[in-house]
C-alpha cells in the first residue's frame, strides 16, 4: 500500500492561480483568493478555510489552491480565506475566530460585482480550517456576550469538514501530538489566561445542535485526526438532531482528503455537490 502523502508532495505541485484577491480587513493576513468559474453566473460558492495546526510556522491558504481549481473547473465559485493564527500579532482567541468570521461576511460585498449567489454558499475546511468551517456554520448559535458573536452572519447552506479538528476539548484530551499537543489547544483558545469556560464560544459541541447540514470526512490512514474523532462528533451532531453524514474514506490519509488527483478527491466534491443543488 502507498504511503499517506505529507503536505510538502502537494505543495512540491504545480498551483493554479485564483483569479483574483481582496483583502478583508487592515492587517496583511486579513485576505482571500476569488477563484471564478467560467459563465455569467450567479455561481454557487466554496468557502474554503485552510489547516496547519491553526499556526503561523505552517503552510497558509496555499494548501487549498490544489481543491479550489478543481471546484472552479467544476462551475463554482471558491473564496478561499487566509486568516492570522497562533504566532502572528492578533492570532488566537479571539483574532483567528474573527478573521474567519470577517473573511466570510465578505462575501456580501463581493456577491454582486462578481455574480456570487449567497442563497448557495457551503463552508469547508481541512483539519484546523475543519473545525473553524464548522465554528462558522455555528455562529448564530453564539451567545450575545461572547466577543465572537456577530448580528447577522452569512447564512451558510452546510458545511463538509475534512480530517477537521472539530471536538477541542477531545482532542486537547486525547489527541495525536502532531500539531504540538494540548499547548496548541490553548494557544487557540485563550487558555489558561481567559476566563471563564474557553470551549464555551470555540468548540462546535458546544454548540449543538447548529441546525444545518454536516457532512465530516476522515481517511482511515490519518495520523493526525484519526477518524475516530470525527466519527464521535458526527454522532454527537445527529443524536442532537443535525442532518449529518460521517464518512470515512478507505486507503486515505490525512492530506489527501485535498488533493484532487487522490481517489478520495470524487466522493468529497460530491457532496458538495449535493450541498450547493
Amino acid at each position: 500500500m502507498t504511503a499517506p502523502i505529507g503536505y510538502l508532495d502537494l505543495l512540491a505541485r504545480a498551483r493554479a492561480q485564483a483569479d483574483l484577491r481582496f483583502t478583508y480587513g487592515r492587517d496583511p493576513l486579513q485576505f482571500g483568493e476569488l477563484w471564478l468559474p467560467q459563465g455569467e453566473g450567479p455561481h454557487p460558492v466554496v468557502v474554503l478555510i485552510h489547516g496547519g495546526c491553526w499556526r503561523a510556522d505552517l503552510p497558509g491558504l496555499e494548501l487549498m489552491d490544489y481543491a479550489a481549481a478543481d471546484l472552479r473547473a467544476a462551475g463554482k465559485a471558491v473564496w478561499n480565506i487566509e486568516y492570522r493564527r497562533i504566532g502572528h500579532a492578533g492570532g488566537g482567541y479571539p483574532g483567528t475566530f474573527q478573521d474567519v468570521a470577517q473573511g466570510l461576511d465578505h462575501l456580501k460585498t463581493l456577491a454582486v460585482p462578481h455574480h456570487l449567489d449567497l442563497d448557495r454558499v457551503v463552508v469547508s475546511g481541512h483539519s484546523a480550517g475543519g473545525h473553524l468551517a464548522v465554528w462558522a456554520l455555528a455562529r448564530p448559535r453564539l451567545a450575545r456576550t461572547s466577543p465572537l458573536h456577530a448580528a447577522e452572519p452569512l447564512k451558510l447552506r452546510g458545511v463538509v469538514s475534512l480530517a477537521g479538528i472539530i471536538d477541542l476539548e477531545a482532542y486537547h484530551a486525547d489527541g495525536p501530538d502532531a500539531c504540538g499537543g494540548p499547548g496548541t489547544i490553548d494557544a487557540l483558545v485563550g487558555a489558561p489566561t481567559r476566563a471563564g469556560d474557553v470551549y464555551a464560544d470555540t468548540s462546535p459541541p458546544r454548540l449543538l445542535p447548529i441546525g444545518a447540514r454536516q457532512v465530516i470526512v476522515s481517511g482511515d490512514l490519518d495520523p493526525i485526526v484519526p477518524s475516530r474523532f470525527g466519527q464521535a462528533y458526527g454522532a454527537a451532531a445527529a443524536k442532537g438532531g443535525d442532518p449529518t453524514t460521517v464518512i470515512d474514506l478507505p486507503a486515505s490519509g490525512h492530506f489527501e482528503l485535498i488533493d484532487p488527483t487522490a481517489a478520495a478527491w470524487p466522493p468529497i466534491r460530491a457532496q458538495f455537490d449535493a450541498l450547493l443543488d
